[in-house]
């Protein structure tokens, strides 16, 4: 492991907690020569001093988690490979900014955000889009969906409480993997008198594929699922139900700025229980290191697609049993994303372009084939990623299917040597590695 450097944020600690270094190397039974040492970044933070720090002032070790480096050295880079800084910022001098003056850097990164917002509000102005004079005084804040990726991403993408809730259903309601569907129709009629039907009318294709008609107690599905999706839409719905109160909670967490904003953090809450109970945590974490992690047998083993695995993958972060720590996304062929979830250090960048050489663009080229890449970013780091095309189809003459290209990746680390047989590889220059 690198050895971590972690003065500035032991002394702000010590600092907001208005001790002298000669008490806090009290409390911690170090000298104080020693915690002098620490705070200069002259001795880096050892994890018999980082677990008395837990121990002491009962601090989360995330606080000194060299992930939330990775995502402000990635935010920092973006920010000063704008044209407007016009001096040159080396390497070294973004590393000290993280080490030790980490509220500043996150500070310099939420006022860059607010100069771009100024910056777009202007172009629109200048482009006749009728914005009045009033409109440049004013900031935009983060879009909706850019506040829910910035939760989900401090979460580490992970939420026990529904996970564990997932098990203790899936368990209760006697489901059984790879055919949770059957398991859950019955379990809705028994536990809430709600009868599953499927919708086979001339014009379903336009209309929604779950929808709950509460006064008739029916859940009415698209016909056009299959039985993975039917599983995960009918597991949405229970929970949305039954864990209500704990998906508000958990909502209420993140101090969204809107309405809309709160709205889609319910939903992917409520997906992520859906997730998890059809792919119980234990359970789809034996599977996976079982199965080397290999995706289409994880699917037909729970009986879901690539897509719905690739995700599930991408959340297994569960304190004491984490699996691989995988960052997921979804582009269509124009290159618009509309998904992306992050387990890890990865840090998905909101300026600058993506790379051209990365493989889930060339994934729409070779449709249905499973493609490997390396990819070395400007953070010094080095991925795997794997690509595949996903298709959603539409019935009916002339109707286009929906078609996506999906990417999972992680650290290479974490990838036995025979994983890397026939690999591509490309290195991303700066301002265009992570996907945007």
């Amino acid at each position: 492991m690198r050895k971590a450097f972690m003065g500035g944020r032991i002394k702000r600690l010590r600092e907001e907690r208005g001790l002298t270094q000669i008490a806090l190397a009290r409390a911690l039974d170090l000298s104080a020569s020693y915690l002098n040492q620490l705070e200069r970044n002259q001795r880096p933070l050892t994890v018999p001093v980082l677990l008395k720090i837990n121990a002491v002032f009962g601090i989360d070790v995330q606080l000194f988690s060299e992930n939330d480096e990775a995502g402000l050295m990635a935010d920092l880079r973006n920010v000063l490979a704008d044209p407007v800084v016009t001096e040159r910022i080396t390497a070294s001098e973004v590393r000290e900014i993280v080490d030790n003056a980490p509220a500043f850097g996150r500070g310099l990164v939420a006022l860059y955000r607010r100069y771009r917002a100024v910056v777009e509000q202007a172009d629109a102005v200048m482009s006749g889009l009728g914005l009045g004079d009033g409109d440049l005084a004013s900031i935009a804040p983060l879009l909706p969906y850019e506040q829910v990726r910035d939760f989900f991403f401090a979460n580490h993408n992970h939420f026990l409480e529904l996970d564990l809730a997932a098990e203790r259903l899936f368990d209760e309601a006697n489901l059984v993997i790879g055919d949770v569907a059957t398991g859950l129709i019955d379990y809705l009629a028994r536990r809430h008198d709600i009868r599953v039907v499927f919708d086979r009318s001339e014009f379903e294709d336009q209309g929604p594929q779950r929808l709950f008609r509460r006064a008739d107690r029916i859940l009415q599905l698209s016909s056009q699922l299959t039985p993975g999706q039917r599983a995960f839409q009918m597991a949405t719905q229970i929970g949305m139900l039954e864990m209500d109160e704990t998906i508000e909670r958990l909502a209420r967490t993140a101090a969204l700025s809107s309405g809309e904003a709160h709205a889609l953090t319910r939903i992917g809450l409520a997906n992520h229980f859906a997730g998890a109970l059809l792919m119980p945590y234990a359970a789809f974490l034996e599977s996976a290191e079982a199965l080397h992690y290999d995706i289409d047998r994880l699917a037909s083993r729970f009986g879901v697609g690539f897509e719905t695995v690739c995700h599930r993958l991408s959340t297994m972060q569960r304190p004491g049993a984490s699996g691989v720590p995988f960052f997921f996304i979804r582009v269509d062929r124009a290159g618009n994303i509309s998904k992306r979830q992050s387990a890890t250090s990865f840090h998905f960048s909101r300026v600058g372009g993506t790379c051209p050489l990365w493989n889930v663009y060339e994934a729409f080229a070779q449709p249905g084939r499973i493609l490997t890449q390396l990819a070395r970013m400007p953070d010094g780091r080095t991925y795997l990623w794997v690509a595949r095309t996903v298709t959603h189809r539409i019935s009916g003459f002339g109707m286009p299917d929906k078609i996506f290209a999906v990417a999972l990746g992680c650290d290479l680390r974490h990838a036995p040597l025979r994983a890397l047989g026939s690999l591509s590889s490309s290195t991303c220059p700066p301002g265009l590695a992570a996907p945007n």
